[in-house]
């Protein structure tokens, strides 16, 4: 069995932060996209950050971490994404957001581990009163259905159709259901963490 590879999509335009760059915001002293790579690279397995086209600043962050950086292609959003990411893995596949900076690499290598107790799950975190969130880890036999996505839902159609399969893992408070979209969000939560 293949190991899994973590995805990071990362490639998002910000187009609701008014001129700046959620994932260059700065986060316990670096930038909240760089801070999640080196999250993702403790648990062990390969990181795989997807990018957009002409991203030259993030992939500047990134230099010096053991992480692979892949281009998405196409102008369908997450979907464009995820299909870039899954482009010759053979393994599962762990979706984390880049712009949720309350997940902890403590969470990223308990969703991994989990996948070989459970290797045909899909592990979804969720908040601690079981509202689905992300990070979502998929089986290696769904990597057809996502390289195969369109739209900008992401992996939703997937989720839905595979629903009895779904295992959801709640995260302490609510950090499987936060991201920072807007300044507005980025300054109640740095408000709420007394920043």
């Amino acid at each position: 069995m293949a190991e899994p590879t973590i995805l990071m999509l990362a490639a998002g335009a910000s187009s609701r932060m008014q001129g700046r760059d959620k994932l260059l915001e700065e986060v316990e002293g670096e930038a909240l996209l760089r801070l999640m790579a080196r999250r993702a690279m403790k648990s062990g397995v390969p990181v795989r950050v997807v990018l957009g086209p002409g991203q030259d600043v993030r992939r500047a962050v990134l230099e010096g971490l053991d992480v692979e950086i892949v281009e998405a292609a196409g102008t369908d959003g997450m979907a464009a994404s995820i299909r870039a990411g899954v482009e010759g893995l053979s393994g599962a596949v762990l979706l984390v957001l880049a712009d949720m900076p309350e997940i902890t690499a403590r969470d990223i290598y308990l969703m991994v581990s989990l996948h070989g107790q459970a290797p045909k799950a899909i592990v979804r975190a969720a908040t601690r009163d079981g509202r689905p969130g992300h990070p979502v880890l998929f089986p290696a036999d769904l990597l057809s259905d996502l390289a195969q996505l369109s739209g900008d839902e992401g992996a939703r159609t997937v989720l839905r159709r595979e629903a009895g399969r779904v295992h959801l893992l709640p995260l302490a408070d609510d950090r499987a259901a936060v991201d920072l979209d807007t300044p507005d969000d980025w300054a109640a939560w740095r408000a709420r963490r007394g920043a």
